[in-house]
């Protein structure tokens, strides 16, 4: 069995997306998800001017060796091009791999740890008043657990707030665009709103809440302390984590527990927050971390340290990547949630699939393979439109992370 094509497919059904399909000579296809918001061609060209030309021949079942043949063989090893490219080629050969067994991809892993799969999702507002609303619709929808991000009083924009009625999405422009940021206005408000949240909705739901790598570390753990009598499902992203014993001042004075990970590429941006078990949610996604086989290493990782998984899931990862990451959370043993920001029907379109999502809970479908596909016709009707993510300065024009 051999390669015979791999074609790289850019399609904005509403949003970028970067698709990558592996055909074997015996007609079998798989799927990939190889989408880097807002640097989505820098991938494109690795695939194409890189590893593409140095798939075709190869035999798909050897997924391992492709894998390390592309990772090792790189030099200029890990970052998020390389390990988005190498994700994309991973799971297409997993989807190959599980079609060639009449197997959901689950079961090839080895089988399901679970019946349904918990996830959570956004509750953005304005104001106090129009969170709480989010709030109350998410519930009402059957979500046990909800992500809650509020606008900040002298904030002109926050982020995870849309603006008007859609959904947000922060790649809002053709270049980027700036957002302003005040911590100390952020900080004095954001334990107000998980007071009112709570004293609303009471304590049986999950709250979560992304800080985006906004505070220092010594921020992050006056934070986490002031938010511990509201209880937490987990506080992410608190500190810019290039440096990972950050994470030991906030472990020193909080007892939030902490997720982090979205922005990970491999083992290696983790070990350290893993192992001295600084973390308890690892949120490192399969579609920026070189797919199944280095994520499931991940996963195995961190099992040892009772640190459990909690994928990464806003609409800038394709419905391939969330059909893969539902098969991956089935079978998992150290699963913790799933984040769900769902995509618009017009994406759905584009890729069709056979995960169900029913009142806060998905499972991945029983199709052979990750159950996920694209109609290359309708995905060539929706050109690539070039969209940037924001960058954020301080209230005296300082540059900030964003």
């Amino acid at each position: 069995m051999k390669i015979v094509d791999a074609k790289v497919i850019v399609t904005c059904p509403g949003r970028n997306f970067v698709t990558l399909k592996i055909t074997t000579d015996q007609g079998i296809y798989g799927i990939g998800d190889a989408t880097l918001n807002g640097r989505e061609k820098a991938v494109v060209s690795y695939l194409e001017d890189y590893l593409v030309p140095a798939l075709i021949g190869r035999d798909p079942q050897q997924i391992e060796d492709i894998w390390q043949f592309f990772y090792r063989g790189a030099y200029w090893r890990r970052g998020p091009v390389g390990m988005t490219a190498l994700a994309a080629i991973d799971v297409a050969l997993w989807d190959i791999k599980a079609k060639m067994a009449n197997m959901p991809l689950y079961q090839l892993l080895g089988g399901k740890s679970r019946e349904r799969i918990l996830t959570y999702t956004h509750a953005n507002g304005k104001d106090l008043d129009s969170t709480l609303d989010a709030v109350r619709k998410a519930k009402e929808k059957g979500y046990q657990a909800i992500r809650v991000q509020c606008g900040i009083p002298g904030i002109e924009k926050t982020y995870g707030v849309a603006k008007g009625e859609k959904s947000y999405e922060p790649a809002d422009s053709d270049l980027p665009s700036t957002e302003m940021w005040s911590t100390e206005k952020y900080l004095n408000f954001i334990p107000e709103v998980f007071a009112a949240v709570r004293k609303e909705f009471g304590r049986d739901i999950h709250l979560l809440h992304d800080v985006h790598h906004r505070l220092t570390p010594i921020e992050a753990a006056r934070l986490g302390k002031e938010l511990e009598p509201f209880h937490l499902f987990w506080m992410e992203d608190a500190v810019p984590a290039e440096n990972q014993e950050s994470f030991k001042l906030i472990r020193q004075h909080t007892t939030t527990p902490l997720a982090v990970g979205e922005v990970f590429n491999s083992i290696h941006d983790c070990r350290e927050l893993i192992q001295n078990q600084l973390i308890d949610y690892i949120r490192t996604t399969i579609v920026h971390a070189g797919g199944i086989s280095h994520v499931r290493r991940i996963a195995d990782f961190a099992s040892l340290f009772n640190v459990r998984t909690g994928f990464h899931g806003a609409t800038d990862l394709s419905p391939v990547c969330m059909g893969a990451a539902l098969h991956f959370d089935y079978w998992v043993p150290n699963f913790g949630i799933q984040e769900h920001m769902a995509h618009s029907a017009q994406m759905d379109e584009v890729f069709p699939h056979a995960y169900q999502f029913e009142r806060g809970f998905f499972t991945p479908g029983e199709t052979p393979g990750h159950g996920v596909d694209i109609d290359e016709k309708l995905a060539a009707k929706y050109p690539y439109k070039r969209a940037s993510l924001p960058v954020n300065r301080l209230e005296d024009g300082t540059l900030w992370h964003w």
